[in-house]
């Protein structure tokens, strides 16, 4: 990881590529949680203004610096948090042949991207192996109808890797991948406020699978999501939980979501 002494990389030029965009990322979100934020996300914003003013002196502390700031989050800070994601750093920075804006082409729901999801992740464990990537991102481009030649999927792969396989396990998590949808698509990130430990989880299932055959349905799934969101005072409309209900659908086996795809989203991957 960079280190705040070193020069921001690639701020200064008129096109990323993949792979740059990635060692910006990687400079600003110093802590590595998947946000540039606070004091990074002041230094990202003097960094930027530095490069593509040429304004050598800018002064953080400046009510103008301030104004100026409130105002670029206002325009891309598209969920309102206080803080920059990797998608909107998408929206920022041009990059080549936008790679993530591009996937998003394909993945436009949540659930479409389950769907994808479900057929790598085949043990059902929330995640995909890292030689499984390589086929994944290359059906999302299909779908995208980017053409791509086996250099260019070798990049995306080895770019996505460095982005979400932080500890070099070989393991992609599924809340880490949908960092690739749109904000608005993220329904795990509506979840990521609610911690449930395995015995929560455990008999939150066995509640609701009342026949205790370690599957529910859509109905019951529906009711779940109705107490959870109650529960945690979740702010959800009913076309919300509705669009949250399909997406987890898209992870079930013929109408059946077994206790292990459920777990994937509530319980196993919690840090979302």
């Amino acid at each position: 990881m960079a280190t705040q002494t070193q020069q921001p990389p690639h701020l200064r030029l008129a096109e990323l590529t993949a792979a740059q965009f990635v060692d910006i990322w990687k400079h600003f979100d110093a802590d590595g949680n998947g946000y540039i934020e606070g004091k990074e996300l002041e230094n990202f914003f003097k960094e930027l203004e530095t490069a593509r003013r040429g304004a050598a002196g800018v002064d953080p502390t400046h009510t103008a610096f301030k104004e100026k700031m409130k105002e670029f989050m206002a325009n891309f800070d598209k969920n309102a948090d206080g803080r920059i994601e990797m998608s909107e750093l998408a929206q920022i920075l041009p990059t080549e042949e936008n790679f993530l804006l591009c996937f998003r082409e394909f993945v436009g729901s949540s659930a479409e991207f389950m769907a994808a999801w479900r057929r790598y992740d085949t043990d059902r464990s929330g995640y995909i192996e890292s030689n499984e990537l390589e086929g994944f991102l290359s059906d999302l481009l299909k779908k995208a109808n980017r053409n791509y030649d086996a250099k260019k999927l070798n990049d995306y792969t080895q770019t996505i890797l460095r982005m979400f396989d932080l500890n070099g396990d070989g393991k992609l998590g599924l809340s880490e991948m949908a960092r690739l949808l749109p904000i608005e698509e993220n329904f795990l990130l509506k979840f990521q406020g609610i911690r449930l430990t395995v015995k929560e989880f455990d008999s939150l299932f066995t509640f609701y699978d009342k026949d205790g055959n370690e599957y529910i349905d859509e109905q019951e799934l529906d009711a779940l999501l109705k107490d959870l969101c109650d529960k945690n005072k979740m702010d959800v409309d009913s076309t919300g939980l509705v669009d949250y209900k399909k997406s987890i659908m898209a992870l079930s086996d013929g109408g059946k979501l077994y206790r292990t795809e459920l777990e994937i989203v509530l319980c196993r991957d919690s840090t979302l």
